[in-house]
């Protein structure tokens, strides 16, 4: 979690500041030392209000005013050595930036403080919308992986959970058009709705019309306009215990894909369902379609982001050829792999946020 300046200069009281912190102490330093080896004609002297603004910028106001005072007395001594070098406008200056440099220092430390309230709020929401799920369901194994494409963001509309049933595994992966908290908003609703229907209904269809019911309450607040662009994608899957297959519902949302001893399938629906909160618009005819799922086969389900992330020719994250080449291995490290070459691909800078969820059958339950 990141902490606001105030916080971040009070972390080590009794030890020395970080270096980037005594820039504006080392630059009056400089400025005085050349002050003194330079003639009286060059008065590199006038360039001491400088310091202070420059402190303004990550000191506290305390530190700040007693640094332009430093300097402002730094400015007399040096007066008694050099005459006639125009001190007292100087003096003014340094007065004057210290002044605005303190309110400017306090109007910074407010406006940390604010970011860092509303980065807990985010954090809050996060654990609503992505609480920890257990890693292992009998021979079922997930893992998940979220990134935002801000650092400061948190979260954004992309939304997972995995629950365990008495029919089974079922996993919930979406990804809500548009950004900032009416996504979040709508986002929570299709969680909590799915971690409610997974327990009830006894298939995926029954799921989907719950997430549908869910999304369009909540967005009937909203304008009747913007109803076309507050829909979400979703990706329904289910797992049977001691069965060797999966049902999948897909509602618009990218097809998962299956690795199987070296052979990739991209899991394409046979008839697509409609994305939540459009049923009304096209129809809520939803088609449920199984596949096989045997001991070692990798499940990677994920969101838009992922194939969406661009190099810097432009060229989109060939998620199909990845996956190919990759061998058997735990789902934590599948992601975490793809996390790594995901920012080696886009450079370190992602246009939208990623979610993904990788699942592995075992032969064997793991012991409890």
């Amino acid at each position: 979690m990141i902490k606001p300046g105030r916080l971040r200069l009070r972390r080590r009281p009794y030890g020395p500041w970080p270096p980037e912190l005594l820039l504006p102490v080392m630059l009056a330093i400089v400025i005085a030392s050349l002050a003194f080896a330079t003639p009286r004609s060059v008065a590199i002297s006038r360039i001491l209000p400088a310091v202070p603004a420059l402190a303004a910028s990550m000191w506290p106001v305390l530190p700040t005013v007693l640094l332009g005072t430093f300097c402002l007395l730094l400015m007399i001594g040096i007066s008694l050595e050099f005459p006639d070098l125009g001190t007292w406008y100087t003096a003014a200056g340094i007065i004057a930036v210290t002044v605005a440099a303190a309110y400017g220092s306090h109007v910074r430390l407010q406006r940390e403080q604010t970011l860092f309230q509303v980065r807990l709020v985010a954090d809050a929401a996060q654990q609503v919308v992505l609480s920890p799920m257990p890693r292992s369901f009998g021979s079922v194994e997930v893992e998940s992986l979220y990134l935002a494409a801000a650092a400061e963001a948190r979260i954004g509309g992309d939304f997972y959970e995995v629950v365990g049933t008495r029919y089974g595994v079922r996993l919930l992966i979406g990804d809500v058009r548009g950004k900032g908290l009416p996504a979040v908003g709508t986002a929570a609703a299709v969680v909590n709705s799915f971690r409610e229907a997974a327990y009830d209904e006894p298939d995926l269809g029954g799921i989907a019309r719950r997430l549908e019911a869910s999304s369009t309450r909540h967005t009937s607040a909203f304008s009747p306009d913007d109803l076309m662009e507050r829909f979400a994608t979703a990706l329904l899957v289910e797992i049977p215990y001691e069965e060797r297959h999966l049902r999948i519902l897909n509602c618009g949302h990218p097809p998962p894909l299956l690795l199987n001893r070296g052979r990739l399938r991209v899991l394409k629906p046979t008839d697509p369902s409609p994305p939540l909160n459009l049923a009304e618009l096209i129809g809520d005819q939803y088609t449920i379609d199984s596949v096989d799922f045997a001991p070692g086969d990798e499940l990677l389900l994920y969101t838009d982001g992922v194939t969406e992330a661009r190099d810097l020719t432009g060229a989109f994250f060939p998620l199909a050829d990845w996956m190919r080449r990759q061998t058997p291995m735990r789902p934590r490290d599948l992601l975490d792999r793809l996390h790594r070459d995901l920012l080696h691909y886009s450079g370190g800078g992602l246009d939208d946020d990623i979610a993904a969820l990788a699942v592995r059958l075992r032969e064997h339950p793991a012991p409890s």
